[in-house]
């Protein structure tokens, strides 16, 4: 299940690879502890109960070995001594539970957010020739990768769901032959807290909110000023989002550069390193570029939360040639995760979720709903490389956190996108969350927009046909986010009637995420919906998961295959399927 020692304050998750909830041997778990966990449902983790102190005799974990010393080895007497001082007044800090005085809110509360299938689990090596059930499509010929939040190291204090380390999880499809690996995209923010056995790192999310955020930026910035940590580097988690652009594949997170990551001959996964699309890119990527499938070029934003311009419009060639970088010019920062193209235009959101880190000193978060701010979305030439075109339209009470298509229909351009209510439910607990699918047409002659919501239910992170990114789309597949957070199934809406026309749902304990589409074939003549659903499904009551195929057109969304996995697949964010053509690159 678990070896949890404390180390500096801190608990290191080693989840085990064996099955659910197994101990591994060596750790001190007591026979009483283990049955204990046995007794629960296999595969649901209880954090309170797992995350004890144990005795010192019993703490074998990796870090509880490495002294003071060879942690810090690479550092002058200078940076030690600081090192330590910095590391009592941090521990101070934590015992004063970091100005925490109030009972954590859900959203942040380590508790709720790390419990079940939501908890962590152990790297994976490449595992081989996976049992199949039913019969793999010839055309998942290739990769199938997913990213999501994995904490390596148990928190201290508030954890958002967006704070784990990026996990990447990987199935193989090789002539009917199936493989699976699960790794950590190595930023250097994961291997210093590797090395040091603790978090050094404040959490983005969770973490920076009120006095203890702006003690938590002090610490981190003095052991930025003695050289400890080297700021330059990074403090990224690469954990929300992936992008295969000109024979790289992408980890993003929009807290740094994206990370390049690869897939192996041995279909196991390795980190590169920082992409900066060689020395073109100086800030972050929002989690989600796009690629023109005509044109093979990148599309996406970049937005800086310190300091104007806080947001900027990104063109990068086929090749990875920066073609322009268009400042667009905001009164304050704001959240902006996704984004859309069309085949003339780009359309970006400037919406009612705002940074202001200063909320800080006051006790609050630095990420506000700002309800006197009206939402808007700007409409733009395409290959503008300035603003001068940006076209602003209102379009009150709607917040897209995921856009998922665009196209141009006469003077109006239509966006498709999950609309949030309240607008903040990522980030503070809301006893009704709603999140509508919704179409917005913007008419670029008269400056006005309509809004029309589409299917009533809970659906997000939702796919499409990549083939027709920026083009009028009829069919879009979305994940059916009840009970909320968890998905529950997968729907397929017909954008023009607005109805949920295929539906498959996961079955009693049994939720998974966003489904990805691959398409059957490259034919541009084929059917928009020819094609398959991949989405990894996790059975809470067995504690298994596996990889589901399912038939894209058929009413039901019908199974036609279904990949056991060797170990637990938690739940997480955004995948994406490489061929295997362009893995060949």
């Amino acid at each position: 299940m678990a070896c949890i020692a404390k180390v500096g304050g801190s608990s290191r998750i080693r989840p085990t690879q064996g099955s659910f909830p197994e101990f591994k041997k060596g750790v001190g778990d007591s026979h009483r502890q283990a049955q204990e966990v046995a007794g629960r449902k296999a595969g649901v983790v209880d954090f309170p109960k797992l995350f004890v102190e144990r005795p010192a005799a019993a703490e074998t974990c990796r870090e509880r070995s490495l002294s003071f010393e060879s942690k810090t080895k690479h550092l002058n007497f200078a940076q030690r001594i600081a090192d330590k001082v910095i590391t009592v007044v941090e521990k101070g800090l934590e015992n004063l539970h970091w100005g925490e005085h109030e009972p954590l809110p859900s959203t942040v509360d380590p508790h709720v957010q790390l419990e079940g299938n939501f908890s962590p689990v152990d790297e994976s090596p490449a595992r081989h020739n996976l049992k199949v059930e039913g019969n793999l499509p010839d055309c998942l010929e290739g990769v199938y990768v997913r990213n999501g939040p994995n904490p390596q190291i148990f928190p201290t204090g508030r954890h958002h769901l967006f704070d784990g380390d990026g996990m990447l999880h990987a199935v193989s499809f090789n002539q009917g032959l199936v493989s699976y690996a699960c790794r950590y995209t190595r930023t250097y923010r994961f291997m210093e807290e590797e090395k040091h056995g603790r978090a050094f790192f404040p959490k983005p999310i969770g973490e920076l909110h009120g006095y203890g955020g702006v003690a938590r930026l002090m610490v981190y910035w003095a052991r930025s000023l003695f050289g400890i940590l080297d700021a330059s580097q990074g403090m990224g988690m690469a954990n929300a989002g992936l992008v295969y652009f000109n024979k790289r594949l992408l980890a993003i997170s929009e807290d740094d550069l994206p990370v390049e990551v690869r897939i192996t001959e041995d279909n196991d996964i390795v980190t590169v390193g920082r992409y900066d699309f060689h020395g073109q890119l100086t800030h972050s990527m929002i989690a989600h570029p796009k690629i023109d499938p005509h044109t093979g070029e990148l599309f996406s934003l970049s937005y800086n939360v310190l300091s104007a311009p806080y947001l900027k419009y990104l063109i990068f060639s086929a090749d990875g040639e920066k073609k322009a970088e268009v400042p667009v010019t905001l009164d304050e920062a704001a959240m902006t995760h996704d984004f859309a193209i069309t085949e003339n235009f780009v359309v970006i959101p400037d919406q009612e979720i705002v940074f202001r880190l200063k909320e800080m000193l006051t006790g609050g978060s630095p990420v506000v709903l700002d309800p006197k701010k009206t939402p808007r979305f700007g409409v733009m030439p395409k290959y503008s490389t300035s603003e001068e075109e940006l076209q602003w339209i209102d379009v009150p009470g709607c917040f897209f956190f995921h856009l998922y298509n665009a196209w141009e229909d006469g003077d109006e351009v239509v966006v498709i996108g999950s609309s949030m209510t309240p607008a903040d439910i990522i980030f503070k607990t809301s006893e009704v969350p709603r999140a509508i699918l919704t179409e917005v047409r913007l008419n670029r002659r008269m400056a006005t927009s309509t809004k029309r919501e589409l299917a009533d239910l809970n659906l997000e992170v939702g796919k499409m046909n990549p083939q027709f990114v920026g083009v009028k789309t009829q069919f879009i597949y979305l994940a059916i986010v009840e009970p909320w957070p968890k998905v529950s199934g997968i729907a397929k809406v017909d954008l023009q009637s607005g109805q949920v026309v295929a539906r498959h749902d996961y079955g009693t304990d049994r939720y998974g995420g966003e489904p990805v589409f691959v398409p059957r074939t490259s034919d541009s003549n084929a059917a928009e919906d020819d094609g398959f659903l991949l989405a990894f499904c996790h059975n809470e009551a067995s504690g298994e998961s596996e990889l589901l195929v399912l038939d894209a057109a058929t009413p039901s969304l019908e199974p036609v295959a279904s990949v056991k996995l060797p170990s637990r697949v938690p739940y997480g964010f955004h995948g994406a399927f490489i061929p295997a053509a362009d893995l060949l690159h």
